[in-house]
């Protein structure tokens, strides 16, 4: 009875929710993950980053060839492959063909990553020695290796997880899709505070502890996320079969198209790589601070691009599966205007008050860390941006069916980018040249898909419109920037700023002052995408009022 009442609790929560509705629990799972993995992130620096940064550059290290494994075979190559395929099978009242793809998928995928998981452990040594981090010291090197191993079972996890909230999320259940990452935080959390410290079973010493004791949390994390996949599962009438139905039209169609965005992700998943190599090169925390900016420039495009156009593209994929173009056209300008909106502002922040940002991941008193951090942050700014258009851009071409195009896109612009990052390497510009390179290499590969839309569009998605609002979005941007910039000299951040409680309300006071900003100017400016958030202060302001 219990277990009934579990499944219809869980069945009622995971119900279909509505593009606005999609966009709202991402962002906001979005926020939670990215607050979680910012209170991770200051723990685990303020044990490592100041007291043993080889250490943590090791940890880091450590995450580069079990990630890129798991991007190159499964993350948003399955995504973006599967959905628009399974989508085309529901719509046709095919169940059993979407269930027949969806084990399969499942099944292939486990073995391939479980497969890719040991050769892992059984070559960690020379993939961190020679192509991961050959900057690193000998006692650091070793450790990224133990470390490495620890979390190679990974790929494995995370792949299993995908396809089960990829299913949910081609259903428009989001929920569970949405909450899985923050999950996966805790458990590093738990690793962090708790694994540490060594594990101790009835008077038993299990392990010393140590930094590789957060190692297991990651690993704890995956499994706990893992758990919240399957239970997202309930409701959807999942039909599983322990099978691989190559015969499966469906499946076929995504072992087709599933090779070149898995090339795409894994291209650019060679540039992180680069990266790694090349600051391990660059002196001890070197590592761990272009890691961290990273982190710190990815979470605004998690909250913005990612999430705004994970909801939109079960629509965009419905809308051409229907044959309505014209429709898709107009969704697809839809929200890349309400991406550009957001991310616009949001970078221009980011640029100014990176200082409050850098300190929420570093109370450890390191001006010099935190310095680093903050400058290589603001290399990244134009990535933020950038980056939040890319995954609307890219979708824009899954939803057609088309991975191969962005697959080629991705070559030339990461190879530009790996290229200027060597280049500004060897000039000396040391991490800061890193992110420059990021930036510049993100800006080119957004050009390029745009235009190729615009031009597959005949000029229907890029209209004379959509240029004027753009200029008016950077009008309304550069008003806020000013307001950003002064607010940040009006409240300055002191170097004994370094407590929570201190920094967040004068980072939220600049940041909610150059926001109204922004939103007072593209109400003048008459931007339509400002017209909800008015209606909806109007609403509450006047909701009593005849």
């Amino acid at each position: 009875m219990k277990k009934f009442r579990f499944k219809s609790v869980v069945a009622l929560v995971n119900t279909k929710l509505s593009v606005k509705s999609a966009a709202i629990v991402l962002a906001s799972s979005t926020l939670v993950s990215a607050l979680l993995g910012l209170f991770r992130d200051r723990l685990l620096n303020s044990y490592y980053l100041g007291t043993y940064p080889t250490g943590i550059d090791a940890y880091t290290a450590a995450f580069t060839i079990p990630d890129f494994m798991f991007f190159i075979l499964t993350s948003g190559a399955l995504a973006v492959s599967f959905i628009p395929v399974f989508n085309q099978r529901l719509m046709t009242g095919n169940k059993k063909s979407a269930w027949e793809l969806s084990s399969s998928l499942l099944n292939m995928l486990a073995i391939v990553t479980f497969i890719a998981s040991i050769l892992i452990m059984i070559f960690a040594d020379p993939l961190i020695r020679y192509i991961v981090s050959p900057g690193l010291d000998e006692s650091g090197m070793i450790l990224a290796i133990n470390m490495t191993r620890v979390i190679a079972i990974n790929p494995f996890l995370f792949s299993i997880a995908t396809v089960l909230t990829s299913i949910q999320q081609a259903t428009h259940r989001f929920i569970f899709h949405a909450f899985a990452p923050a999950i996966y935080n805790i458990g590093i959390v738990i690793g962090i505070t708790c694994f540490t410290n060594g594990i101790n079973l009835f008077g038993v010493q299990l392990f010393e502890g140590g930094i590789m004791g957060v190692a297991l949390g990651v690993v704890l994390g995956a499994i706990m996320q893992l758990i919240v996949a399957l239970i997202g599962l309930f409701g959807l009438g999942f039909d599983y079969d322990f099978k691989i139905y190559w015969r499966n039209q469906g499946f076929r169609s995504i072992l087709k198209l599933l090779p070149a965005r898995s090339m795409d992700q894994g291209i650019d998943y060679v540039n992180s790589i680069v990266n790694t190599n090349l600051s391990s090169r660059m002196g001890a925390g070197a590592v761990r601070s272009f890691n961290q900016a990273s982190s710190l420039h990815q979470m605004p495009i998690n909250l913005i691009g990612v999430a705004i156009s994970t909801a939109f593209f079960p629509k965009l994929t419905e809308e051409l599966g229907s044959g309505d173009k014209k429709e898709f056209y107009q969704t697809f300008r839809k929200a890349l205007r309400m991406i550009m909106w957001i991310a616009l502002p949001v970078a221009a922040i980011a640029f100014f008050a990176r200082g409050y940002v850098v300190s929420f991941i570093s109370n450890i008193g390191n001006n010099d860390s935190n310095g680093t951090i903050a400058s290589i942050l603001g290399t990244l700014v134009i990535a933020i941006f950038a980056r939040s258009v890319f995954h609307i851009a890219s979708r824009g071409f899954y939803a057609c069916q088309d991975t191969k195009t962005p697959f080629i896109v991705s070559i030339v612009a990461i190879g530009s980018t790996i290229l200027m990052s060597i280049g500004f390497y060897l000039l000396g510009w040391g991490v800061d040249g890193l992110g420059l390179a990021q930036s510049l290499g993100a800006i080119l590969e957004i050009t390029i898909l745009l235009f190729i839309l615009q031009k597959r569009s005949g000029f229907q998605i890029l209209n004379k419109d959509f240029w004027k609002a753009f200029t008016r979005m950077l009008f309304a941007t550069f008003i806020a920037g000013c307001v950003a910039f002064s607010m940040t000299k009006f409240i300055p951040l002191m170097a004994t700023d370094s407590s929570l409680v201190i920094t967040i309300p004068k980072f939220l006071l600049i940041s909610a002052t150059s926001v109204l900003a922004y939103v007072v100017a593209s109400f003048f400016l008459d931007l339509d995408e400002v017209r909800p958030i008015l209606n909806y202060i109007k609403k509450i302001l006047f909701k009593n009022v005849k």
